[in-house]
């Protein structure tokens, strides 16, 4: 038997400003579309399993957005375009962003399966044909039209099936009125509000793990110890600042603090991380183990440079890649990303007919594994729960019901998640002679370290973090947690 865990991985940076506005909106369109659709297809699909990972970070803003909806003070400034009574009193700048910020999205599978999204797509094209459009020539009506599908094609595919009334307001196409908008805007809040409360039953039948990440995304292994960049790219040059102050006890921080706002949340801490961007090293893994961090995952990159560092083959790492493992003296076990897998739901399947998509994945998984000399050897596939169904038509709804139904009744594949793997079979738990720091791009930590920019960034993070030190005790107390919750964010990898 070969057992798959299928990790989704749920991150938004923190899109807030110093006042609580939102700059930028993903985390609430996502909500709507992504993270909707992929408790819909799970709750289709009762014998199916999988790891849902939620970084702190996001799930906060989740309930602020359910905040702001409870008390009407919309702090999201596209959200309350939707509901804007008088979007004739918008200034030249801001009719501006409105309708630029409307048609940032994928057009062939957003904007272009819908007339009336593609006939103000086309109207705006055409304007700019001669240089920049001159958004006052467009009229309230188009403003109110732009703004209502734009929140439209944001919605999930599982939440149109369940409202026939979106159906209809796409049908309808153009003209639509306030109080469809507000229809609109209140259905958003109440898939938002819903959303945790699903994902927390999910977990409290069964069916999924919930893990987590350090709270606002931090590359630990960084903040711990820069020379961590060098195990994997020796020559690499480092920051001028030898190190970040305080680094262990920031990393820390973000551990403790995602454990207890996981707990808060879903009546218990996670067994394991998704540490960001799949970044470990052994010190990182020393701090996990000490805060009782069961299991973490990485990529394969991270395991190909550890074993050719062991003096083992790197260009076989499937057997190593079928099992998860631990490194000498430490309790926390490392699961293991199977890139090709993992990136074939994530950039190839897209364009695929979704049977085929099933057959192609389910095949390349058998061919791989199936001749294991582990007996019940586990897959690893891992990636985000929400970018690459942009790219899907109907936002994956067809690959996933495929693939989940494929799955549950697959006669030799069984999925399964990190714990309950590490709970049947502790003994295919192997040791990894060592670790080789680095993340799950590349398997290093040239994304974050390395070049001019990235170096001159944390030099100057670090002059930060030395001011941040010699003033936060004099601080009144409000003011010192609005100055950790800024630090936090300056520490992230985003």
């Amino acid at each position: 038997m070969i057992h798959l865990v299928l990790c989704w991985h749920f991150h938004q940076p923190d899109y807030r400003t110093e006042d609580g506005r939102y700059f930028l909106p993903w985390t609430y369109l996502h909500a709507i579309k992504d993270y909707a659709d992929m408790a819909s297809h799970l709750e289709a699909q009762p014998d199916m399993s999988a790891v849902v990972n939620f970084v702190p970070i996001l799930l906060e803003q989740l309930d602020d957005y359910v905040e702001q909806f409870r008390n009407g003070a919309i702090r999201d400034p596209l959200l309350a375009a939707l509901v804007e009574p008088d979007l004739g009193q918008y200034s030249h700048a801001h009719r501006r962003t409105l309708v630029e910020s409307c048609f940032k999205l994928n057009f062939a599978t957003m904007v272009d399966p819908f007339p009336g999204y593609s006939r103000l797509a086309r109207l705006w094209q055409a304007a700019a044909e001669d240089g920049e459009a001159e958004v006052d020539y467009f009229s309230d009506q188009y403003l109110a039209d732009l703004v209502t599908w734009y929140h439209l094609a944001w919605t999930g595919e599982t939440v149109r099936r369940e409202h026939a009334w979106l159906v209809a307001m796409m049908k309808k196409g153009s003209g639509f009125e306030l109080e469809e908008r507000q229809a609109l805007y209140r259905l958003i809040g109440e898939v938002i509000a819903d959303l945790i409360p699903r994902y927390g039953a999910l977990a409290e039948r069964g069916q999924v793990e919930l893990s987590a990440t350090p709270h606002s995304h931090p590359i630990a292994p960084l903040l711990i110890d820069f020379q961590s960049a060098r195990e994997a790219r020796p020559g690499l040059h480092l920051p001028a600042a030898k190190t970040y102050p305080g680094g262990p006890a920031r990393v820390q921080a973000h551990v403790d603090t995602a454990l207890a706002a996981h707990a808060e949340r879903f009546g218990k801490p996670p067994a394991g991380l998704w540490p960001a961007e799949g970044s470990i090293s052994t010190p990182t893994l020393e701090l996990f183990s000490k805060a009782g961090v069961r299991w973490v995952a990485s990529g394969e990159g991270v395991l190909r440079h550890s074993l050719h560092d062991a003096g083992l083959d790197p260009s076989r790492p499937s057997a190593w890649l079928s099992r998860p493992c631990r490194l000498p003296g430490q309790s926390t076990a490392m699961f293991f990303r199977d890139d090709h897998l993992s990136d074939l739901i994530g950039f190839e399947y897209k364009g695929w007919f979704a049977q085929d998509a099933v057959r192609h994945f389910l095949r390349t998984l058998e061919d791989r594994y199936r001749h294991m000399p582990l007996a019940d050897p586990v897959v690893t596939v891992v990636l985000d729960g929400e970018n690459a169904w942009e790219y899907y038509p109907y936002n994956g709804w067809y690959f996933l019901s495929e693939l989940y139904q494929a799955l549950a009744e697959h006669p030799t594949i069984r999925v399964t998640t990190f714990t309950e793997y590490l709970d049947l079979f502790p003994a295919n738990v192997a040791e990894l002679p060592t670790l080789t720091a680095g993340s799950w791009v590349y398997g290093d930590f040239t994304t974050w370290m390395g070049d001019p920019a990235k170096n001159r960034a944390w030099d100057l993070l670090c002059a930060a973090k030395t001011a941040y030190d010699e003033r936060i005790a004099g601080l009144p107390e409000e003011r010192r947690r609005e100055a950790e919750l800024q630090l936090r964010s300056c520490e992230s990898s985003d």
